[in-house]
């Protein structure tokens, strides 16, 4: 499904013009490209929202500018830290022949063999930088983690890409791993006796009763 957004340009570049953009519920933004000159553009908070929402963040979408359609690729989504709401959004058009570098979300499928018999998931990566032709960019890269037993390691090397894509990491570069339960059991112990156990006598003693 092709994922479409309206925007529209804005050629004022005050300080005022981007508070009363946002006042009245559109986000600014900027798209810039290699064989494009650079527009500053504004879109709907809402629709742009729900593209995040329903096509993901590194999704490939069609930009309507004036009647005038772009291939471009969300690159940074600026928040506020505070509200977390999106203050401004950077597109990039791109060629739909050339490959482009973008991280993509990894998806852990399935309850691995190893969870089931106390084993402990470690995730340790979230994301994956891949190189890919735009039209090929996957909404996420799915890993089937059912057959993992304890012990067990997932590697990018494991990944399997049936050719859509290169990934810019070493092979050997861990995703996720079963560790062992008694190794999570002894971190737990280790860190609830140190602190607390003194602490609770000290204040009991201290504590006057009459």
């Amino acid at each position: 499904m092709a994922i479409v957004l309206e925007a529209k340009e804005r050629t004022d570049k005050k300080h005022s013009t981007l508070r009363r953009i946002r006042l009245q519920g559109n986000i600014p933004g900027i798209l810039y490209g290699k064989n494009v000159d650079n527009k500053m553009i504004f879109v709907s908070g809402a629709e742009l929202e729900k593209t995040i929402r329903e096509g993901g963040r590194h999704s490939l979408m069609t930009l309507k500018i004036g009647g005038k359609d772009y291939s471009v690729l969300m690159r940074e989504i600026q928040r506020d830290p505070l509200r977390g709401n999106i203050l401004h959004v950077d597109f990039q058009a791109v060629d739909m022949s050339t490959e482009v570098d973008i991280d993509v979300d990894v998806r852990l499928i399935g309850e691995a063999a190893g969870v089931k018999d106390g084993g402990v998931l470690q995730q340790n990566l979230h994301q994956l930088s891949i190189r890919v032709l735009p039209a090929n960019i996957p909404s996420s890269i799915d890993i089937d983690i059912s057959h993992l037993q304890v012990g067990d390691v997932i590697t990018v090397g494991d990944v399997k890409t049936d050719g859509k894509y290169e990934i810019n990491h070493e092979p050997s570069e861990v995703i996720a791993t079963i560790l062992p339960p008694q190794q999570e059991e002894e971190i737990h112990s280790g860190e609830q006796q140190e602190p607390g156990h003194p602490d609770a006598e000290e204040g009991r003693e201290t504590t006057p009763e009459s």
